[in-house]
């Protein structure tokens, strides 16, 4: 491996230990195959370059672990939600206690490989992480790096209407499987919001869900845009939870029966 020091831009994974490396902190990257590793675990660095398994963070666009047939959201996407729907609407801070990220990272790839079961999970804390890690994990965020400027623009139009009606418009040219996937997790994050218990409204899971849905509008931002685009990820959210439910049940349907693996 060639690894010369590098800067976490994203919360990853060390290709190592396993364990995140932190925003912000110095890393070592491998030029050759992009490996990740703490400084420290440069000695337990794996073997020489080999290409990364398909299950590996950011290898893939949604597209690609969309279903044959509409509406296109991932399987894990469906089965996190409902499994949080089911159990999870009377706990306090969905989506923003963390659950432990050994168990977050083996039950991903357990879904990935598919025939796992979340109910097994004792902890919901750790279901939602599941979610939010794949999401964080793609090749690009959920609203394209292509579109994430026009997002932008749109949500900070002042008039109401307006506003409701560009990002309406821009959320239509998505690809088909992100913008289903985008309904199916506003309609989800709606019920969260409306759950008294969970105690996360809009707000708070704007500035969750931001960072992950909206991301950036490249895959190797700079620090200073990382910084600038933080509130208007948040803002992103936060409008298109705005938006009338029956314009996102439009692209997933009323019932979600067809859904629910």
């Amino acid at each position: 491996h060639s690894v010369p020091p590098s800067q976490v831009i994203r919360s990853e994974p060390c290709g190592a230990c396993g364990s995140r490396l932190r925003f912000g902190k110095a890393a070592l990257k491998c030029r050759r195959c992009q490996l990740l590793l703490h400084a420290k675990c440069q000695e337990q660095c794996p073997g020489p370059c080999a290409p990364r398994p398909p299950s590996w963070p950011r290898e893939g666009v949604l597209a690609d672990y969309a279903p044959p047939t509409a509406p296109l959201v991932p399987v894990l996407v469906v089965q996190c939600v409902t499994e949080v729907e089911t159990r999870g609407l009377t706990e306090a801070g969905l989506y923003r206690v963390p659950g432990a990220e050994p168990l977050v990272r083996e039950w991903k790839q357990r879904l990935l490989r598919g025939g796992a079961e979340l109910r097994d999970v004792a902890d919901i804390h750790v279901v939602c992480g599941v979610l939010k890690d794949f999401l964080r994990g793609l090749k690009e965020p959920l609203v394209t790096f292509g579109l994430h400027p026009a997002f932008l623009q749109a949500a900070d139009i002042p008039n109401e209407a307006a506003c409701s009606t560009a990002l309406q418009h821009v959320v239509s040219k998505l690809p088909a499987a992100n913008r289903d996937t985008l309904a199916f997790l506003m309609l989800h994050l709606l019920r969260v919001s409306h759950s008294p218990d969970c105690k996360m409204d809009v707000l708070n899971l704007s500035c969750v869900f931001g960072p992950t849905l909206v991301g950036h509008s490249s895959a190797n931002p700079t620090p200073l845009a990382i910084m600038e685009d933080a509130p208007r990820q948040r803002k992103v959210v936060a409008q298109l939870l705005a938006l009338p439910p029956d314009f996102w049940r439009g692209f997933v349907g009323t019932e979600q029966e067809n859904l629910v693996p």
